[in-house]
């Protein structure tokens, strides 16, 4: 098994968007529509990109992270896959369903490739444990690889080396246009996953069907009309929808460009386009700019706690405190958090009911931390989030905003009834660019995930295919491997 890490190839992480640098001058929309059309228009720059970049010009680095992002879906996307959002999704829409070509991972079931797509994609975020796009906050495998892997499976015959080659692209193109619009776009309530994941399914089924440019573009304008996503949803199933409705989507969005369908072919930048519809500015250079030099799929970073990510510095705090000192968690008469500003604007749920909301409370992540030891699946399920002990610490944690911390920092003190106070910072989460989670982790991650759905040796099976898939003639065999028998 690999056991290299990857290096930051910025200076230093930023996750979310007060953190993000801003255009010296920011340009209004209909200004930045015409730098685009200055530069031949992003639309179509990007399209000819993504149909004629050649593999061999996609350095090892980046193929690799596309490794480890794809390692990191398939054991997300399993873990996720007998949870009722997945379950209900399916059921819903499968006696409608055509011939089934293509499987949901970690069950039994095969369907038809566009709502294998939609399953897998809601079942690969819906634990939120997924990979993030610390830039964007764009969790970019969920759209993309969902909807590579469906088509792969539908079509038969497509080798690992092409599918991974897809999945870079497709990781690039949402990346690239989620910064074109972040942060404004994502402040306006717009779940950038979901929206800018659009087109990275899109890209990367257009890749596989060998669009040319020209009907690249059309299936990059057919993703830009069908924006899904509103961050109003966090908390409820349908927040791991936006992912699923944008793998599903902008697979059909390539199939129907294939078909000849016709669209816009400057539909991110044109007049009442894309972004001048979903936010109030448009960089179109992060588009274009330095495309097959600068990569975007290689800032992947993943998660080891399965919940918002900028709780994860007051998780890790929180375990470190409880291996150092064991704390009785009813002689803890305050738990005091120090948190960076966007803490509680995304995660400051005071009183989750279920697990889903759970995920986005750092006063249930502390408690549940303290209590219980862990920041997996079953520390944020329904059970979780009513524990009569968590619930109780809940109400003792306090959480005070501290400008000077980045995203990836926190501080943490404990206060007992005696009056001791233990106190614990972290500078840089795990998972963070700057400690990035070791391939080791992500293969125990993904066992740890499939254990319980899939038998042993067949883990085992499916993390070393995931390792050497550019070897595969056929990545449906990981298909095979990662559904029930």
């Amino acid at each position: 098994m690999p056991t290299e890490t990857r290096t930051a190839p910025h200076p230093a992480p930023s996750d979310m968007p007060s953190d993000m640098p801003k255009p010296a001058t920011p340009e209004p929309i209909a200004g930045a529509a015409r730098a685009g059309a200055a530069l031949g228009g992003a639309t179509p720059i990007l399209a000819r990109y993504l149909a004629t970049a050649r593999p061999v010009d996609l350095p090892a680095a980046v193929r690799k992270e596309a490794h480890r992002g794809f390692l990191n879906w398939v054991g997300c996307t399993i873990g996720g896959a007998h949870h009722d959002a997945a379950r209900n999704a399916f059921a819903a829409l499968a006696p409608f369903a055509g011939p089934a070509h293509a499987s949901l991972l970690g069950r039994a079931e095969r369907t038809d490739a566009p709502l294998a797509a939609l399953v897998n994609g809601i079942a690969s975020h819906v634990l939120d444990f997924d990979d993030t796009h610390l830039a964007t906050v764009i969790h970019p495998m969920g759209p993309v690889a969902s909807a590579a892997l469906a088509l792969a499976e539908a079509r038969g015959g497509v080798s690992g080396a092409d599918f991974v080659t897809a999945l870079v692209l497709g990781a690039e193109a949402e990346c690239r246009i989620g910064l074109s619009v972040f942060p404004e776009h994502y402040d306006r309530g717009w779940h950038i996953t979901g929206t800018a994941g659009i087109f990275g399914a899109a890209a990367a089924a257009g890749r596989l069907l060998g669009l040319d440019a020209t009907r690249m573009a059309r299936a990059l304008g057919l993703a830009a009309t069908q924006p899904t996503g509103l961050r109003v949803m966090f908390g409820s199933m349908t927040k791991s929808f936006h992912p699923g409705r944008a793998a599903a989507s902008g697979l059909q969005a390539a199939l129907l460009a294939q078909a000849g369908f016709t669209a816009a072919e400057d539909a991110i930048e044109g007049r009442r386009g894309w972004a001048e519809i979903v936010s109030t500015r448009f960089d179109p250079e992060q588009i274009t700019g330095d495309l097959g030099r600068r990569f975007e799929a290689a800032s992947n970073t993943y998660k080891p706690y399965a919940c918002g990510i900028v709780i994860h510095p007051v998780i890790e705090a929180c375990l470190n405190l409880r291996a150092a000192h064991a704390p009785d968690p009813d002689r803890i008469t305050a738990v005091e958090l120090a948190v960076h500003p966007l803490v509680l604007e995304l995660t400051g749920k005071t009183a989750p009911r279920t697990g889903l909301e759970s995920k986005f409370s750092v006063f249930h992540a502390a408690a549940v931390a303290i209590v219980r030891g862990g920041g997996g699946e079953t520390e944020f399920s329904d059970e979780a989030a009513t524990d009569p002990r968590v619930v109780a610490l809940r109400a003792r944690v306090r959480a005070t905003i501290d400008p000077a911390l980045a995203t990836d920092a926190a501080r943490v003190s404990l206060v007992l009834a005696d009056g001791t106070r233990l106190e614990e910072k972290i500078d840089h989460a795990i998972g963070s660019l700057l400690r990035p989670m070791s391939d080791e982790a992500l293969a125990a991650k993904l066992a740890a995930l499939a254990s319980g759905v899939l038998p042993a040796p067949r883990i085992e099976k499916l993390v070393d295919l995931c390792w050497r898939i550019e070897t595969l003639p056929d990545v449906a065999a990981i298909s095979a491997s990662a559904r029930l028998a």
